[in-house]
């Protein structure tokens, strides 16, 4: 019944069913870069602060390399000129940020890299819109949803490194009240969604779980103890949404081929 259900809403409207499996997988990347912009700049920041420094800068450079990668994965496929102008414009402000990272983190390398990251998420925003209309799905909503909250869960914990820091700006913390209400919101639509399968189901389940533990860790005074729970809660959100979004991203595939 759920694939019945599955197969109504993502009636295809590309030619073929290998382009709506390409869409697919492109939501998924593009949607990706918008996590990937706040992630360098949060262990940038954490850097700074001295928070875990080590695995600060592991995640740097596997965040740097994912940004890399996800371009190379959309080079592989010839889109629309709108749509790979928007790509293009995702990668113009991925090499400024990278520009800005070979600079060691200090107070104004660290607000020059959390600026550009936030250029590189709006034009990542508008370029995950744009495929999703483009993909003309209902369901390709789940992907793009799921993939954002990816980057809620990184800027909330971006910006609240940069609260210690001293360098929030005036909306810092509306904003990241924000980020905490759309990402509740979003996860509520995700369950009630009809488009699920047990590991889907179990995924929220488990994300509704951490989300506990990380929401806990932002309420925390920006202390030490209360840095480094946050910087370890928001890797492990991160990784519980990932793989959240890549089942949403397979189970499409496997209805439409």
């Amino acid at each position: 019944m759920i694939q019945t259900l599955a197969v109504a809403l993502l009636a295809p409207t590309l030619s073929t069913a290998q382009a709506q499996l390409a869409l697919s997988t492109a939501i998924n990347r593009v949607a990706r870069f918008r996590a990937l912009s706040q992630r360098i700049a949060k262990v940038y920041c954490q850097i700074h602060l001295n928070v875990l420094p080590d695995q600060a800068r592991t995640v740097l450079t596997t965040a740097r390399q994912l940004v890399r990668s996800g371009f190379e994965d959309l080079a592989k496929v010839q889109w629309p000129t709108d749509l790979a102008r928007m790509v293009a414009d995702i990668q113009k402000q991925a090499d400024t940020l990278e520009s800005l990272l070979v600079l060691p983190p200090t107070r104004d390398s660290v607000a020059a890299v959390a600026a550009q990251s936030d250029k590189m998420m709006a034009a990542s925003q508008a370029t995950t819109e744009a495929f999703e209309k483009y993909a003309k799905l209902g369901s390709a909503k789940l992907v793009n949803m799921a993939g954002r909250q990816r980057a809620l869960s990184q800027r909330l914990a971006k910006n609240y490194f940069l609260v210690a820091a001293k360098l929030e700006s005036k909306g810092t913390q509306e904003q990241m009240k924000a980020d905490a209400a759309e990402f509740r919101q979003a996860m509520a639509t995700l369950t009630a969604a009809p488009v699920s399968t047990p590991a889907i189901r179990n995924e929220l389940a488990l994300g509704d779980s951490q989300w506990l533990f990380f929401d806990g860790a932002l309420q925390r005074k920006p202390d030490d103890r209360g840095l480094e729970t946050v910087a370890t809660t928001s890797e492990r959100m991160l990784e519980v949404m990932d793989r959240l979004t890549g089942l949403y991203d397979a189970a499409l595939k496997e209805v439409l081929g």
